[in-house]
């Protein structure tokens, strides 16, 4: 009787490369590993190439990088999905999209098993769990990181005793993942909050002390919330990202050095790169300004805090998410327009927004000639809008009684 199977999600980084010799020894399981293409700049053929020279039976690689933008990226766009404020949740949007194929490969191949590399203190465990729990329940999921109980340390020398390079040393003990939507970097000197990144943390960021000194400007144009073209060039949205990327971390924009709650409870510092993310963000929102009405934009924004947390918690595969999604799409009928962006050493500052769908009336917001408003109109409704605030102060609470000098204390 051949052996088990188990379908590994495979980045080909430090604790993927071990997981394929240990769960062959220890568990006793044939390896299939999934290599999701999500846009990271890496050569995924050597990934896989890599992956069958570790052991693995079987390893696959999918471009899913338009499914990502499409189905993940854009719904996160229409919702400026920021968790904490802060975090774009580039890793956090690729896991269910990751998850799905696990399950699916799984399906393909008769595994009974699906594998992460990912440890029992980060967010990606509960991502990873939730997706087969929610699509697969039968399958049983195995962390190796959660059980082998072994330190980067010990990884980087496992690695070695079976012949497997990695790109961690000792030297160099960084942690990093990469997407369309940003990287992130965690580990090494990063673990101390109180010290400045070091510059050789970053890849796709220029520092904005080096960055040019002439500011470059990008129009970003928009249908129905969706991205659609790039400096007047129509592009699938993939490719829009991408090149964004480029241009925005050219500029030193998109650095992130936040300490974020984790889902397992612990404050973690976190560093990411996110060029095109937070320049796409910020666009969309002064596009929506433009666009929507005030109730709108302020109900959403309870609507984008609870979105981002549910997909920073793993939960994408909930009702609740599938209703938000409902609701963002509707908002985004007259979300389409063109916004001007200049990058400029670290920022992304909206200088310029159009849509035939604006709220913006120059005849109502001038002090010039022109003006059609009519400000006589103005004291009737101020009376009539603070008649709660006036009513309330008119009937005020009596003052409390004052104690006399021989109460006692």
């Amino acid at each position: 009787m051949s052996p088990a199977k188990v379908v590994l999600a495979y980045s080909g980084g430090l604790d993927t490369s071990v997981a394929i010799p240990w769960l062959r020894e220890t568990k006793g399981l044939d390896v299939v590993t999934l290599t999701a293409d999500v846009g990271q700049p890496v050569d995924l053929e050597e990934v896989r190439a890599k992956a069958l020279r570790s052991g693995a039976v079987d390893a696959r690689v999918l471009d899913l990088r338009r499914e990502f933008a499409e189905g993940f990226l854009v719904p996160a766009l229409r919702v400026n999905a920021l968790y904490e404020g802060v975090y774009p949740l580039s890793t956090a949007l690729a896991r269910p999209l990751i998850g799905q194929h696990l399950v699916a490969l799984a399906r393909e191949v008769g595994a009974i098993h699906i594998a992460h590399g990912c440890t029992g203190k980060g967010n990606d465990q509960v991502r990873f769990d939730l997706c087969t729990t929610s699509l697969a329940p039968d399958l049983r999921v195995i962390a190796p990181a959660r059980e082998w109980k072994m330190t980067r340390e010990d990884e980087v020398a496992y690695a070695a005793r079976h012949g497997i390079p990695v790109a961690a040393t000792r030297a160099s003990p960084y942690s990093t993942d990469e997407n369309l939507w940003g990287r992130s970097i965690e580990c090494g000197t990063l673990e101390d909050p109180a010290v400045e990144p070091p510059e050789e943390v970053y890849d796709w960021t220029r520092s904005p002390e080096s960055a040019p000194a002439a500011a470059e400007r990008v129009v970003i144009e928009f249908v129905d919330g969706r991205p659609v073209a790039l400096n007047g060039q129509s592009l699938p949205v993939h490719e829009l990202i991408q090149q964004l990327n480029q241009a925005a971390g050219a500029h030193g924009v998109g650095r992130i050095d936040h300490v974020e709650s984790r889902v397992v409870g612990i404050k973690s510092r976190e560093v990411y790169e996110c060029p095109a993310a937070l320049t796409l963000i910020r666009a969309h929102q002064a596009l929506e300004g433009l666009v929507l009405p005030r109730d709108l934009l302020e109900f959403k924004r309870g609507i984008e805090r609870r979105y981002a947390e549910l997909v920073y918690d793993g939960l994408w595969f909930t009702p609740l998410r599938s209703a938000l999604d409902a609701f963002a799409v509707e908002t985004q009928h007259r979300v389409t327009g063109s916004v001007s962006m200049k990058l400029y050493r670290g920022s992304a500052t909206v200088v310029g927004r159009d849509s035939p769908h604006s709220l913006y009336r120059p005849e109502l917001a001038t002090y010039s000639s022109g003006d059609r408003f009519r400000p006589e109109m103005a004291e009737g409704f101020i009376y009539v809008w603070g008649l709660p605030a006036r009513t309330w102060g008119a009937t005020a609470a009596p003052p409390p009684p004052s104690s006399s000098a021989g109460d006692p204390t």
